[in-house]
């Protein structure tokens, strides 16, 4: 059977090789889509993980508090001791997020002051990413103060200019005035407008002395959303040796809406790809069944000499399983090549601003999963049966009589 196969399918070699190309592309194209699907799922990933860390630490019951001083914990070596030996390998972010008036000496405007004590390296991306013009905060600084470009220029600031920060029925000093000493620029407009950073230091003492309202943790190597295991398991730990006191969210609980989106991706990518499928499947068969229409009188002296409807059947859909097979190969290694090409991060260009816009990194990190790729191939298989199964039927329906006088 293989032989008869063969044989045709090389005699017909030119439409042969036109339907195992339109197959290859197709899987070529789905590998690609999967895995441009996976660069999405990275990018919400690494904008989330970077604002918010892959874990947080917060006292129990802060999403219910009902006033400012509720939602925040002590700031206390206990704590960073524990999650030193949960977590020896995270870099940890110490954080206090304060409700606020912020104002220069003409407007005002309601935000949420946000004081992070981080490491060198991390301050160091920080400012490398997002400050734009003049200086970071040293970390006990007492009078700068870093703003978002787009809120700088709403309050009509420039470098140097006094800004005040109220902070009302807080337990600080609830007011004071700072310098500016920073502009920072962020991916995201809404971001921007609302950016006021202090150093820890001057939060606490402008609301809140000797409290947090947050620790993040930072994981390293941990840049895509399947190596993301450690954060699970990072989560869980920590969760167990602090006790009912803390509340630990790892970073699928800190946002939802982001955490749904990236888990609807995948049967997006699906969903194209089975189109692309039945796109593929239909060209397959008009080979298929012209290649069978071009047999009729070899189909019916295998009849005549006593083979079975059944292994013409086998004959047919084993033509069509070489030509997708044979296709799906050749497109397995071009999408598999090509997203190793990429898979160090790429930009589409002219589109870092949309990128933005709708809250992604834009830089694209492709991944693919085994199972995607076996989806592929196994598209590809069904696709040859479901396009030999006509053709096949009729073949195996040929009356040898009539096999002998048909002509094409």
């Amino acid at each position: 059977m293989l032989s008869l196969a063969w044989r045709d399918l090389l005699r017909q070699g030119r439409r042969s090789l036109v339907a195992a190309v339109a197959v290859a592309l197709v899987v070529f194209m789905a590998i690609v889509i999967y895995a441009m699907g996976g660069a999405m799922k990275n990018s919400l990933y690494q904008d989330l993980t970077e604002q918010a860390g892959h874990v947080q630490i917060h006292v129990a019951g802060f999403r219910d508090a009902r006033d400012f001083a509720s939602s925040l914990m002590p700031a206390d070596g206990a704590l960073d001791a524990v999650l030193a030996r949960e977590a020896p390998d995270a870099a940890m972010v110490r954080t206090l997020i304060v409700p606020a008036l912020v104002a220069g000496e003409a407007r005002s405007r309601g935000t949420a002051v946000v004081a992070q004590e981080r490491s060198a390296t991390l301050e160091r991306a920080f400012l490398d990413d997002h400050l734009t013009v003049g200086t970071g905060l040293p970390p006990a600084s007492s009078d700068g103060v870093l703003l978002g470009a787009s809120l700088a220029s709403s309050l009509r600031l420039e470098l140097g200019d006094p800004v005040y920060l109220y902070a009302p029925g807080s337990d600080g000093i609830g007011a004071a005035a700072y310098r500016l000493i920073g502009l920072l620029r962020f991916d995201d407009p809404d971001r921007e407008i609302g950016a006021v950073q202090l150093s820890l230091a001057a939060a606490q003492e402008l609301a809140a002395p000797g409290r947090l309202s947050r620790i993040e943790l930072r994981l390293p190597g941990t840049v895509r959303v399947q190596d993301d295991a450690l954060a699970i398991r990072t989560a869980a730990s920590i969760a167990t040796a602090l006790g009912p006191e803390y509340q630990v969210d790892h970073w699928r609980s800190i946002d939802p809406t982001i955490n749904a989106m990236i888990d609807f991706l995948s049967p997006i990518m699906v969903v194209y790809s089975v189109i692309f499928f039945v796109l593929a499947g239909l060209l397959v068969l008009n080979t298929i069944y012209l290649s069978t229409l071009e047999r009729v009188r070899e189909f019916g002296l295998l009849l005549a000499l006593g083979a079975g409807s059944a292994r013409v059947v086998r004959v047919v859909t084993l033509q069509s399983l070489i030509v997708c097979l044979g296709g799906a190969a050749i497109g397995v290694a071009g999408g598999l090549g090509t997203v190793a090409l990429l898979s160090d991060g790429f930009r589409f260009p002219g589109m870092d601003e949309l990128m933005a816009e709708v809250g992604m990194n834009p830089v694209f990190y492709p991944a693919i999963e085994p199972w995607q790729v076996a989806l592929a191939v196994g598209f590809a298989v069904l696709t040859g049966v479901a396009a030999a199964a006509g053709p096949a039927r009729m073949a195996s329906r040929i009356a040898p009589s009539e096999a002998m006088r048909h002509t094409v």
